[in-house]
């Protein structure tokens, strides 16, 4: 059977501190500093997703305490100075939120993080009630897979169906992630399909290609 990626659900704390919209300034300070997170999903009802309010949120009260911004600066940054005035989570947080659900897959969260230019997202079910959190660490955990594990993924499921036993055997090695394929082909047109699915495996870091067809000259990777 071919591996099943893993989805968002697999790599998530499931216990996550939140708040609701009406947590005062200092009980969300407070709340931050106890679980040492930069950033708690704000929730109504009975866990629904609403907002996120982060550090970022809470520091333009600290960055205006003292200072009296020209006019054009206060045009440019109305959105901060009305959060330096804010006292409540529905005040501070940003909506809506960026979640991402709990059966995405690892690399759809990594471009909603990367597109959001946050360091972790609330992830919610289908109803859009708060089921965990996914960082950018828990998302590198794939990289903790072991050489051994990868390598027999990669002849299963990709040299295995591209190149079956009747072919020239490919041999497949990897260290520390990268991996190496190496040996002869009757097909050309498969080397770089070969290379792309491989470099698709979670937990390879870069891919080595030593592949020579019987019939076309070696496959050199771009």
């Amino acid at each position: 059977m071919p591996h099943s990626p893993h989805i968002v659900s697999d790599v998530m704390t499931h216990t996550v501190v939140a708040v609701g919209r009406d947590a005062s300034f200092k009980e969300i300070v407070q709340t931050m500093q106890q679980w040492k997170v930069s950033a708690l999903p704000v929730l109504e009802g009975e866990g629904r997703v609403i907002g996120v309010v982060s550090e970022a949120d809470l520091l333009p009260k600290e960055e205006f305490r003292d200072s009296d911004p020209a006019r054009i600066e206060q045009l440019q940054r109305l959105s901060d100075l009305a959060k330096a005035g804010a006292t409540t989570a529905e005040q501070l947080m940003s909506t809506p939120a960026v979640t991402v659900h709990a059966d995405a897959t690892l690399a759809q969260a990594a471009r909603a993080m990367a597109h959001a230019h946050v360091k972790r997202l609330p992830v919610i079910d289908a109803e859009g009630h708060l089921a965990g959190v996914v960082s950018r660490g828990d998302l590198l955990k794939v990289f903790m897979r072991g050489d051994q594990d990868i390598e027999e993924e990669i002849r299963r499921d990709i040299i295995g169906l591209l190149f079956p036993s009747g072919s020239p055997p490919v041999d497949v090695t990897v260290d520390q992630g990268v991996a190496v394929l190496r040996g002869q082909v009757p097909d050309a047109s498969l080397v770089p399909i070969a290379v792309r699915l491989t470099r698709a495996v979670e937990g390879v870091v870069d891919v080595e290609c030593d592949l020579a067809s019987t019939r076309h000259k070696r496959f050199e990777p771009s």
